[in-house]
């Protein structure tokens, strides 16, 4: 279920999946578009594309999932065999231009369902909303409650300062501290105003004043250089498995889906090791986020799969394999009916990244 956040402005922007949407279901505007992808991967100019000559795509696939780069992270290369997979079949040859758009539009447009349903607003954050907070009543006894929660007469002023800033959020006017370029850029300048101030020892009193000076000071150096943050707000509930679990049709065309690339004996027999990637494929019909993706859900969703034995290796058929996979989800449901996960993203792309997606962008002539 989205919860959107309660911040809002005029300058912010919604990327909901619809730009991507219209590109694909534009027969001569994608076909175009796949046209010169094509020819720009095709390097051997033979008509084909080869595994070697598809990594530019599946490492741009990869970027637009917000994966790491490939070779950083032995769950998220899975994830860029599993996309190699997809175009390949499995198989070590090449594929056609048909292929290759068949695939990639299969990408792009769960790309886009993913964005309808978890929707990234872009904030530009220039200090207004920050300085609103400190200058609001609700500003020192908020600090205050940070301040019982993380101070620690052991710790620095500027530890403790450092840590205040990292309970604030984008609804305070703050980027996200963990970001490096928000700490260099942004928090570490602020810190350096106060000079002296910071070697005073930790009090309540000491903590309030420096961090109310940071804080003004941070506010300054936003309104000169605005942070842009992506943002995005979640709560699972188990709303979204309920809906699948309770429509039949629905859950057989989504478990049939999720099958397709699942591989199978000779006798067609699964793997139950082949749960968690049956899950994943069907994190989106559930309102599911992908595992690996948000640490918390990684616990319930694992847990559910370690209930019905996904690690023992047994081989099952078919019948038995969906009948698993939907009590994982029944599994998942009832966790999240009694607690809620809710789940705020926020990541800056103040700057180009140098591995950043460039799947939808225009090619050269």
């Amino acid at each position: 279920m989205q919860e959107k956040s309660s911040r809002s402005s005029s300058s912010d922007k919604v990327m909901d999946g619809s730009d991507i949407t219209q590109l694909v279901e534009n027969e001569k505007v994608f076909s175009n578009f796949v046209d010169h992808k094509f020819q720009e991967l095709d390097t051997d100019c033979d008509g084909k594309l080869s595994v070697k000559e598809l990594q530019p795509a599946v490492a741009d696939i990869g970027a637009a999932l917000g994966l790491p780069a490939q070779g950083t992270n032995a769950e998220s290369d899975h994830i860029y065999s599993e996309v190699l997979n997809e175009f390949t079949h499995g198989k070590l040859q090449k594929i056609s231009k048909p292929e290759f758009k068949e695939v990639l539009s299969d990408f792009l447009l769960g790309m886009a369902a993913g964005l309808k349903r978890d929707p990234v607003v872009i904030l530009r954050i220039d200090g207004g909303d920050l300085h609103e907070f400190v200058q609001s009543p609700t500003f020192e006894p908020e600090m205050l409650s940070i301040f019982s929660e993380i101070g620690l007469p052991d710790r620095s002023l500027k530890d403790n300062i450092i840590k205040a800033f990292e309970k604030l959020t984008v609804d305070h006017g703050m980027p996200p501290v963990t970001d490096p370029w928000v700490m260099s850029n942004v928090v570490e300048p602020a810190l350096e105003s106060l000079g002296n101030a910071l070697q005073q020892p930790t009090s309540q009193d000491t903590f309030l004043a420096a961090f109310k000076k940071a804080a003004e000071s941070v506010v300054r150096i936003l309104k000169e250089r605005p942070a842009i943050v992506a943002h995005s707000q979640n709560t699972f509930d188990g709303s979204g498995i309920k809906k699948l679990l309770s429509n039949k049709i629905e859950l057989d065309k989504a478990m049939d889906s999720a099958l397709r690339g699942i591989p199978r004996e000779r006798h067609g027999t699964i793997s139950k090791e082949n749960l968690g990637l049956a899950l994943d494929s069907l994190a989106a019909s559930a309102d599911l986020p992908p595992l690996g993706a948000v640490v918390q859900m990684d616990d319930i969703m694992n847990e559910a799969l370690k209930m019905v034995g996904a690690g023992d290796g047994k081989m099952v058929k078919e019948d038995e394999f969906k009948k698993l996979l939907a009590q994982v989800l029944g599994s998942i449901m009832l966790q999240l009916e009694g607690k809620s996960v809710s789940v705020s993203i926020n990541s800056i792309v103040h700057e180009p990244v140098a591995s950043s997606s460039t799947l939808l962008k225009p090619s050269s002539p």
